[in-house]
């Protein structure tokens, strides 16, 4: 497979990359490096090639104007002359694009085989991609990398027509993409659904990867770099990296840091806010928020406790993170909006708690990792106390060091790149599954969490017995969403189901020829009698009761945490009381959910067996969770694997249930080759008995 990621703006080069050296020069292209090294390293993978703009402009750099950097990686780095040779940025590289697509298209005509697939990185890339598909047929995949419907409520003061503008492309990168490729749940669950005509079935979300050091990085550079501006080098650093933009509100984190004297008395504040060359270099964005960052350190006159370096260099960042961990510090990421945050992953490797702001992908990563806290980003007082909290307290301090460089060693570039390979092969498969292509005479319908997962050997035997088994459809039923269920079936290299049930029953979809269908008719069906702000109105409030985040609340879910003995019927007795019909599942000692009445894993697997035409005894189920017991009880062939929840205690009696000595997927396929025998010998002496 040949795969091509196409991106326009900023300075793209092999390591070491000049991040901040332009506006547009980022972390997508720590984001793009990563994920085609990890590519080109892949087995499927045959060439892995980068796409973007050669420029001359000697104060940048000379690798620019080079039509071809072959990288130690063994990337391919192909740049495209548009004709116009200036570096170009927002705007003006808006007004080349016409250029730079007739000559990538004219270059790609000339070669001996096209790419495979196209990853489009931002909306102008994406619009290119659309407009080779429609000259060659390539396919592409469309990472946003940061929205503009974010931004505009984010930024006060925005540019409202540019913002327009550039919603209006995303708009129509969305409509055109073949799938779209996103990393956090905030992303994919949050901001994509706020754009118009949004297909839920072709967001998926993909962990980028991190570069976890082998050995402790040097901490000399860092020393070196930040001991000209300190006058007590040894305080703990409160560590901040992010381009010069207004989104990124560093100003914020100096006002944080200078108005609270306790926090100024006890640490340095250390900004690395992209390259400059003076604070009248660069362009508008830039030197505005330079200009603002130098004031706030006049007011409050935090000059001998504050560093903010012109320039560093790749090293110098890692050799940061690892000196601000070792004094025992914080990194803030105080951003009005961010899509995803991989500077919080890069602390995490380094074993430094983390600050960060509330809004986007930071609560995916911080909840992932569990290696800091989250705050509103514009209240100042909030993030120095945040981070005071982290300094003051050891143990806290200990215990997110540890799980941050622990849990980030799960998010790795080469586990991206399988996902990515998996989903490129569904894209360019000539010949997809057709719905339950053949008539199914039995479905295996599993939970995810801790019944397929848990046992990555386990996993693997059972995916490959699925694999093997004729006549069986496999089917998942989870409480995750649809997103998040395809993206652990993913990482866990499980069989792609033929129906997945998500959302605890509330949702269903289908494989199709033509990818994923939600299933209206089930839709249609639990609909009636079903208010759900009704639902959020009665139980607000309520003791005990705390709502999930936005991205749980589903069109026919209702989420909470749930503490207190007797909760899960007050809940019941409160919805009655109101004359509200619904069902109220309670799971894994602390999650509720309110469904349709008519919903549920168990109503959800009745409605797929019959679509499927399969009868009741053909069909297995197996759970280890609360979620799971309405399904395990509607099923004749129930399976409980061994690391059963207590909710499930009482099926442990019940004759149609069997409980395997196996935990997790190695306990599935044991539960299915009994009852499979079973059915077999019962088979066998009805024909013996005729």
């Amino acid at each position: 497979m040949h795969i091509m990621s196409l991106a326009l703006g900023g300075c793209i080069k092999g390591p070491p990359v000049n991040y901040g050296l332009t506006e547009d020069t980022g972390g997508h292209i720590a984001y793009i490096l990563g994920e085609m090294a990890a590519l080109a390293r892949h087995p499927k993978v045959e060439s892995a090639e980068i796409v973007t703009r050669l420029f001359e402009e000697p104060e940048l750099g000379a690798s620019y104007a080079r039509p071809v950097e072959i990288l130690p990686s063994g990337v391919t780095i192909t740049r495209i002359d548009s004709g116009n040779r200036r570096y170009l940025a927002k705007e003006a590289l808006a007004h080349d694009r016409r250029a730079f697509v007739r000559a990538l298209i004219t270059e790609l005509r000339d070669r001996p085989r096209l790419p495979d697939l196209i990853h489009a990185h931002f909306a102008d890339a994406a619009d290119v991609a659309c407009q080779i598909r429609a000259e060659l047929g390539i396919p592409f995949v469309y990472t946003a990398h940061s929205l503009a419907i974010d931004k505009r409520d984010a930024v006060a003061g925005s540019d409202a027509r540019g913002l327009r503008q550039r919603i209006a492309e995303e708009q129509r990168a969305i409509d055109c993409a073949d799938a779209i490729v996103a990393s956090s749940r905030d992303e994919c669950e949050r901001q994509l659904l706020r754009y118009d005509r949004v297909d839920p079935t072709t967001i998926h979300r993909l962990r980028p990867g991190v570069a976890i050091p082998e050995d402790q990085p040097d901490l000399e550079p860092a020393r070196a770099l930040i001991a000209p501006f300190l006058r007590e080098p040894s305080l703990p650093i409160i560590l901040a990296i992010a381009r010069p933009v207004h989104k990124k509100n560093l100003v914020a984190l100096v006002e944080a840091f200078g108005q609270n004297p306790a926090l100024r008395s006890q640490a340095n504040l250390v900004i690395l806010a992209g390259l400059r060359r003076g604070l009248e270099s660069g362009e508008s964005e830039q030197r505005a928020v330079l200009a603002d960052l130098t004031d706030a350190i006049d007011r409050h006159n935090l000059y001998g406790s504050v560093a903010y370096p012109p320039r560093h260099t790749q090293d110098d960042v890692q050799s940061l993170y690892a000196l601000a961990s070792a004094t025992g510090g914080v990194f803030v990421n105080p951003a009005l909006t961010e899509p995803y945050g991989l500077t919080l992953v890069e602390a995490a490797a380094h074993g430094l708690p983390v600050v960060s702001t509330r809004n986007g992908g930071p609560n995916d990563i911080v909840a992932d990792l569990e290696h800091g806290t989250l705050v509103d980003p514009v209240d100042t007082g909030a993030i120095a106390s945040a981070v005071i909290d982290f300094l003051d307290n050891e143990e806290a301090w200990k215990t997110a060091s540890t799980n941050g460089r622990t849990r980030c060693r799960s998010m790795s570039w080469d586990a991206y790149a399988d996902g990515f390979v998996e989903l490129a092969l569904e894209i360019t498969d000539s010949q997809p599954h057709q719905l339950l292509a053949s008539a199914p005479r039995e479905l295996l319908v599993c939970d995810i969490d801790n019944t397929l997962t848990g046992c990555r050997d386990g996993a693997q035997r059972l995916a490959r017995y699925v694999q093997r088994r004729d006549g069986m459809s496999f089917c998942v039923a989870t409480g995750r969403s649809l997103v998040e269920a395809r993206r652990i079936l993913r990482e866990w290299h499980l069989p792609r189901p033929r129906v997945l049930i998500t959302s605890v029953g509330s949702e269903i979809y289908w494989q199709t020829g033509s990818g994923l269908e939600a299933d209206r008719d089930f839709a249609q069906y639990i609909e009636a009698d079903w208010h759900a702000d009704e639902v959020t109105r009665v139980l607000d409030g309520l003791n005990g009761l705390t709502p999930q985040p936005a991205v749980e609340q589903r069109r026919w879910k209702r989420s909470y945490f749930a503490a207190g003995d007797g909760l899960t019927s007050r809940v019941r007795k409160r919805l009655e009381d109101s004359g509200l019909k619904a069902k109220v599942i309670f799971s894994h000692g602390k999650l509720l959910d309110v469904l349709p009445l008519r919903a549920g894993k168990g109503a959800a697997m009745r409605h797929v067996a019959q679509k499927a035409g399969v009868v009741p005894e053909a069909v297995v189920a197996v759970g280890d969770s609360g979620n799971d017991l309405d399904m395990l009880r509607e099923c004749r062939n129930a399976v409980l694997v061994s690391n059963y929840d207590e909710d499930l205690r009482d099926l442990v009696r019940d004759p149609g249930v069997y409980v395997a000595r196996r935990a997790h997927a190695g306990g599935v396929l044991e539960g299915h080759l009994s009852h499979a025998r079973r059915r077999r010998r019962a088979g066998e002496a009805a024909r013996s008995a005729a």
